[in-house]
């Protein structure tokens, strides 16, 4: 059973049980788990599955007529789509899926690749009906250029579902052996994607998994994140500049032109394509009544294996080449790696918030959840309800002791942002200084919270 993915088995569940036949867009980030996914629904229904490569129609048509050779269908050594579909329109008692994965292949080659599934569906062979899955990876293509690509054929879609990246919870969960910082380093560099997952070994410890799967020049994830980008887009040369910009966090605009030189203008449309494959994210401060000390158009690397490639191995490839994985790690990694997961530990501590929140476990109930960028610090997670009353928070990985003057620090940018402080919760991945702890005791609005313990 995979991890984390109830909800998405019971939607298309839910599509499979519609009368008549549907047509599913399945899409998310690579190694999201689409594949896996589908695997699982499958696994007791009638069904073809057939995954599409970059190809020309001819090659498409000749894989087509392998697969079904592989399921024991006799078919032509080229076959055009209606005659696969005959193939395909088989009798059964259930509902057939029917799929394509990395369907913007097939698409690409064949711009008929639409009308002759709807003519399948439609033409109610055998009076069978099916449930066809269109995959892709392809975020941006699914999002901002099929339904124009595809036109008035759109309108025959049954609708999109898009997997999103799975909890810390759910990778707690999946990596049992380890304890909650040794997770906390996992997600920060792995994110919620679960075929990343996989090529972390829980047996061996989060140093011998970086040296093993991503410094080591034929580990599983060396090359990943770089692909990530070169699959996608051209010009790498720019993207790779942007984006290691941005992992040193040169984060406004006015920094990446100062540091790059490329124009404000060519920036923005570079940032947008990296958007759009959810490699980049603009960061937007919550707005209260203390707009003016805050900042706004902040940028920053959304993919967290991405970050972790720009952040430690691509603005140091000549010494990765040359050192060995061990000694690049002690001397390249480990000085930043705990500033590096407190990037990502407001992720953590916002989905532990979450959860609080839908269980009706927090002491308001929070309509929206944001951060607040300010211009002489963050308030790292800010909540508020429908009558105006707020939770604010810390959230401190790296420090080694958080102290009361942090505590301080942050009820006078809660003053900065005009807004009241009326609980306070402070999370941080080692301890809290005495002064601090007391004070927890005679404030009940005040709760201090530790990575172990969420």
């Amino acid at each position: 059973m995979i991890i984390g993915r109830n909800s998405e088995l019971n939607q298309l569940g839910n599509y499979y049980d519609r009368d008549k036949s549907q047509i599913l867009v399945l899409y998310g980030q690579k190694y999201i788990g689409k594949t896996a996914l589908i695997r699982e629904f499958m696994s007791d229904k009638p069904g073809f599955y057939y995954a599409c490569e970059p190809a020309s129609e001819r090659e498409q048509k000749y894989r087509l007529g392998l697969r079904l050779a592989e399921l024991g269908i006799k078919t032509l050594k080229y076959p055009e789509l209606s005659e696969v579909f005959a193939c395909l329109g088989k009798k059964h008692t259930q509902k057939k899926v029917i799929v394509f994965d990395e369907f913007q292949h097939i698409l690409k080659s064949n711009p008929n690749f639409f009308e002759e599934i709807i003519s399948f569906i439609h033409s109610n062979w055998n009076n069978q009906e099916y449930l066809v899955i269109l995959s892709s990876s392809s975020v941006g293509f699914v999002e901002n250029s099929l339904v124009s690509r595809i036109g008035d054929a759109a309108f025959e879609l049954s609708g999109f579902l898009k997997l999103k990246e799975l909890s810390f919870y759910d990778l707690r969960d999946y990596f049992s052996l380890y304890t909650n910082e040794d997770c906390a380093v996992c997600y920060s560099i792995l994110g919620g994607v679960p075929g990343l997952w996989k090529m972390f070994d829980e047996h061996l410890s989060i140093k011998d998994n970086i040296v093993k799967n991503l410094l080591a020049e034929n580990g599983a994830l060396h090359n990943v994140a770089g692909a990530l980008v070169t699959e996608e887009l051209r010009e790498t040369s720019v993207y790779n500049t942007i984006l290691s910009a941005l992992a040193v966090g040169k984060n406004k605009l006015n920094d990446l032109y100062e540091h790059t030189e490329f124009s404000r203008a060519k920036i923005s449309v570079y940032i947008k394509n990296l958007m759009e494959l959810e490699l980049v994210e603009k960061l937007f401060s919550v707005d209260t009544e203390g707009r003016d000390n805050s900042q706004k158009g902040l940028y920053g690397i959304s993919n967290n294996l991405v970050d972790f490639y720009y952040s430690f191995m691509f603005n140091r490839a000549s010494y990765l080449e040359t050192s060995s994985p061990e000694e690049f790690y002690r001397l390249c990694v480990v000085p930043g790696l705990k500033a590096y997961v407190d990037k990502h530990f407001d992720k953590i501590c916002l989905e532990y918030l979450s959860r609080l929140n839908d269980k009706k476990k927090l002491p308001i109930n929070v309509e929206r959840f944001g951060k607040w960028i300010g211009k002489q610090g963050n308030i790292d997670i800010m909540g508020k309800s429908a009558d105006k009353n707020y939770i604010i928070c810390l959230c401190a990985y790296d420090k080694a002791m958080v102290t009361y003057d942090d505590y301080e620090l942050l009820l006078y940018l809660a003053e900065k942002a005009k807004i009241s402080a009326d609980h306070i919760y402070l999370f941080a991945g080692n301890r809290f200084d005495e002064k601090l702890s007391l004070e927890a005791k005679v404030r009940k609005n005040l709760r201090l919270l530790l990575l172990d313990n969420l």
